[in-house]
């Protein structure tokens, strides 16, 4: 199962630790999702997922004072005895002593964030569902290209890197080249990254490692990318039939995921970066809904049904 350490989610949501005496570093979280406990302070505790970050705004705070100080400590001891990964307090409020203490009994790590209640949950959300969303690894090359995710694939030494490198040239930002991380975040999203290790990295068979990011500045590389289009590069065959018109799209699968495809022949003289520019925005034209194949086919139908008209007129 996939999981995230509590000190990283401490460190890039800038949160502060308000339970010092716990060793953080046993802590880890395992659910992108999280929950908002009021009803579970009140003593309601049926299904109640204990494995979620607890997030604690304003309404919660205020029921928490309102607890008569008789059934506070019990309350209190109640909810934090569950495994639960972490609590944090928005807005940057103070949960009293006595949960400070129960806390640390329990072994319960409590926050504190300075971000309004909504801000803070939908931000921890988005990153969790990144980190925690299910992942493979596949042989390719990711570039950004006008903002749409070029995934470019093919076997080891057909030219995948040589023509990121170019594109690089024109202006596009490379995400990872040998390869690629793929993370379903949601039902129709999939996000490409780099491993740690080859980030910024292309390889170039007769040159050797090339570092993107020093030769072509900064502006040349992004650590993260939505796949939008897949092109698949192939040798040529010339007994077999390529699509000329591009009426139907042709999809391949990813973690359950459908990506629209393109496969590509390779022949001596094709430049790869300038098809794989045009196959992206002509994937991001039909996005805006202008599909140039389909204009082609209805000038074509226009034009022959003006021609019959003219027939039957003689």
């Amino acid at each position: 199962m996939s999981s995230v350490k509590l000190a990283t989610v401490i460190e890039k949501m800038n949160l502060k630790n308000l339970t010092p005496n716990i060793d953080i570093a046993k802590h880890r979280i395992t659910q992108p999702d999280i929950n908002r406990p009021a009803i579970q302070l009140a003593g309601y505790f049926e299904h109640f997922d204990e494995q979620r970050l607890e997030i604690i705004g304003f309404v919660e705070y205020s029921y928490m004072a309102s607890i008569p100080e008789e059934q506070r400590e019990e309350r209190y001891r109640k909810f934090l005895t569950y495994n639960i990964p972490a609590i944090i307090f928005c807005r940057d409020l103070q949960p009293d002593a006595l949960f400070l203490k129960i806390a640390e009994e329990e072994n319960v790590p409590v926050l504190s964030s300075s971000k309004a209640t909504s801000a803070c949950m939908a931000e921890i959300i988005r990153w969790l569902n990144v980190e925690l969303a299910p992942c493979i690894s596949i042989h390719g090359v990711l570039v950004d290209v006008y903002g749409v995710g070029l995934l470019i694939t093919g076997e080891s030494g057909i030219g995948k890197s040589e023509a990121a490198l170019e594109l690089i040239k024109r202006g596009h930002r490379l995400v990872s080249d040998d390869v690629v991380e793929l993370r379903k975040v949601s039902d129709v999203t999939l996000v490409g990254t780099a491993p740690d290790i080859t980030k910024h990295f292309i390889e170039l068979r007769g040159i050797g490692i090339v570092d993107v990011k020093t030769l072509f500045g900064v502006s040349s590389v992004r650590d993260t990318q939505n796949i939008d289009l897949v092109i698949k590069l192939e040798e040529w065959d010339k007994e077999k039939e390529y699509d000329r018109l591009g009426l139907e799209e042709e999809y391949t699968e990813y973690l359950g995921n459908r990506i629209v495809c393109h496969r590509i022949p390779i022949r001596p003289g094709r430049n790869l970066a300038v098809i794989c520019e045009s196959a992206a925005v002509n994937h991001r034209q039909k996005m805006m809904g202008y599909n140039a194949a389909q204009e082609l086919y209805n000038r074509v139908q226009n034009s022959l049904m003006h021609k019959d008209d003219e027939d039957d007129e003689e």
